[in-house]
Order: C-alpha cells, then structure tokens, then sequence
C-alpha cells in the first residue's frame, strides 16, 4: 500500500534530519543553537506525523480485511 511507503520515507526523512541537527550541534554547539534547536524540533513533529498515518493506514487495512473476511 502506497500510504505506508510514503510514511516510511517520511520517518527516515524526519530521522535523517533529527541526527544531521544533532551532529551540528555537537560539532559547533554555539554556532545556531536557537535554529538547530527548532530544526530537531521540526523533524519530531514530522516523525510522530509519520507515525499517525502509518497508524491509521494499519487500522484501515486491518477493517478493510475484517469486511472482506
């Protein structure tokens, strides 16, 4: 199902993003402090996005098979 793939990519995006913020930080940690802060801020918001329309692609998928069953 697209839907899932789509959320998947989004995790690894938002995960992606997460870590890059979080190394920057660690490299220079006086550098943007305020904007990486916001960046790793952005990224869990994207991540528990993700996360609720893999969710709900699951619970959809699970009553489609229970009318079809």
């Amino acid at each position: 199902m697209q839907a899932f793939a789509i959320a998947a990519a989004g995790i690894a995006d938002a995960a992606s993003r997460f870590a890059a913020s979080a190394e920057r930080t660690a490299r220079a940690p006086l550098d943007d402090l305020a904007g990486e802060t916001v960046e790793r801020m952005g990224a869990e918001v994207a991540l528990k996005a993700n996360v609720a329309v893999l969710k709900t692609a699951d619970e959809m998928t699970g009553t489609l098979l229970d009318i079809l069953a």
